[in-house]
């Protein structure tokens, strides 16, 4: 047992060190950094309130450490909610028994939570998913019991069929009661469109698609599942303008061939062909804010290899801002191809890194990230999320930077020195541009005053103040600048400081 603890030590030593050139190489100031708090695998059955709190903060903890600036939090998995919901019952993935209540509000405290953290909250729904496998019994208000006759069995499972428009209309209700209770700052829909291909299986959605008389299933599908992508966009931008709504599709979306000259030189399930999602279309569109393609497979995989999935996806997706989906757990399995002594996590960040139009990732899944699998969260930590980072920018939602604040200055309080300062608020009440968070800079005295350098970032705060550090003695200049919902960033406000 000591000799394995030592060879492990030894491994993330070596790793760190490995990593320490390529994390103090451009990182990046505005970088998305997110992870996945999934409740489909039952994590939290069986818990109580304050066992699932405490459970849940010490995950936030452990990932705030890792640098995480976003959480994507699974509050609707099978028609029902991880909320205080009015239209859908209470999921079964908290108390045991769908439509009971806990006795408090899940997705409330995670917001809070995540934003006392200065990370982002994004509200994760499954769209079509009435029912998993594991189900056996639905609520009274299960809208699978109101209205049978909308949903399609399949392999098991139940799906809101996506052919009508009852369903589209419903969902986006539910999209709608999310945004408009609750201060999330996205609402995110997964991989789950048309269910995934089950062998000798159908779904049976026949009727509708005689109905329709449209000549070919495969564009009518595609053209339902379209319809609701564009009505949940519509309907998020019309609840809170600063939501940004998101989607996360598999990992492939067409494997190239001769009749399709354009897809990935990969061998594997298509969203496009299999499941009925046509991401780019959306995407060129502008129905969604964000895309994080799930790229779970290693680098050198056969089938569906990672180096050439990033670039594909670099190449196809960059008018609207492109994270990726990495799994951690495959990601520590997988040896380096260039060096067998380290896991893939250093490459696989030096290939997302050099791609302009990618702009940062996210973890599958959260718990292995904070339970550090592999060093994953040291190596985040100490290297490639070793400094801060602003959200990028969604100038094509809004492009106005707040109002500077005024008034910087030095106050003395009971816990030593502080750095203090007033905001600009706008004369007519507006959400998107008001101050949300602060930024805080430090340069020394003989370094030029660089605002797009992480390096230089000590504070981003909800707090009109940043308490100076004991050990900075000398003379320095902070900077003080204003975010606003959508990481805007106002022009910077100096002050010299000597102590």
């Amino acid at each position: 047992m000591r000799k394995i603890y030592h060879i492990v030590l030894l491994f993330a030593v070596m790793l760190c060190a490995a990593t320490a050139k390529a994390a103090d190489n451009d990182v990046p100031k505005r970088e998305f950094r997110g992870a996945w708090i999934q409740a489909v695998n039952g994590q939290f059955k069986g818990m109580n309130e304050h066992e699932m709190k405490n459970y849940l903060t010490t995950m936030l903890n452990n990932l705030r450490l890792a640098g995480v600036n976003a959480i994507i939090f699974q509050v609707r998995v099978e028609g029902d909610a991880l909320y205080n919901s009015a239209l859908e019952p209470w999921s079964r993935y908290i108390t045991g028994i769908q439509g009971t209540s806990p006795g408090w509000d899940p997705l409330e405290f995670m917001v809070d939570e995540a934003h006392k953290r200065n990370m982002e909250l994004h509200a994760w729904i499954n769209p079509y998913r009435a029912r998993t496998k594991g189900t056996k019994v639905v609520a009274d208000n299960h809208q699978s019991k109101l209205h049978p006759e909308r949903f399609v069995a399949y392999d098991g499972q139940l799906y809101f069929n996506p052919a009508l428009k009852e369903n589209r209309d419903f969902i986006c209700s539910v999209a709608n009661d999310i945004v408009s209770r609750y201060d999330v700052d996205g609402l995110h829909i997964d991989d789950y469109f048309y269910p995934y291909p089950a062998k000798g299986k159908n779904f049976d959605d026949e009727a509708c698609f005689r109905k329709s008389r449209a000549a070919n299933k495969g564009d009518w599908r595609r053209e339902n599942v379209n319809r609701l992508v564009k009505q949940l966009h519509e309907t998020v931008r019309a609840a809170k303008p600063w939501v940004k709504f998101g989607v996360s599709p598999f990992g492939i979306y067409r494997n190239a061939s001769d009749k399709v000259p354009g897809g990935s030189l990969t061998k594997g399930l298509q969203c496009y062909d299999d499941l009925y999602a046509d991401v780019l279309l959306w995407i060129n569109e502008g129905w969604v804010d964000y895309c994080i393609p799930q790229i779970y497979w290693e680098i050198g995989h056969k089938a569906a290899d990672y180096q050439e999935l990033v670039k594909w996806w670099a190449k196809n997706a960059g008018e609207r801002p492109l994270y990726i989906g990495q799994d951690v757990n495959r990601t520590v399995r997988a040896r380096d191809p260039q060096n067998s002594g380290r896991h893939q996590l250093p490459m696989k960040m030096q290939l997302q890194r050099a791609e302009p139009t990618i702009q940062g990732s996210c973890l599958w899944d959260a718990a292995s990230a904070a339970n550090n699998v592999g060093q994953y969260r040291d190596v985040l930590a100490q290297h490639y999320h070793r400094y801060p980072s602003l959200q990028p920018r969604a100038s094509f939602i809004d492009d106005k930077a707040p109002k500077r604040v005024k008034g910087v200055r030095v106050v003395e309080t009971p816990d030593g020195e502080a750095l203090v300062w007033l905001t600009r608020k706008s004369k007519k009440s507006d959400p998107m541009n008001e101050p949300w968070r602060f930024v805080v800079y430090r340069f020394s005295e003989d370094e030029k005053v660089n605002l797009d350098k992480a390096q230089n970032i000590v504070a981003i705060t909800a707090l009109p103040f940043y308490r100076l550090p004991q050990d900075a003695k000398g003379k320095y200049t902070y900077v003080v600048t204003v975010l606003d919902r959508l990481h805007n960033e106002s022009k910077g406000v100096k002050r010299k400081v000597k102590r």
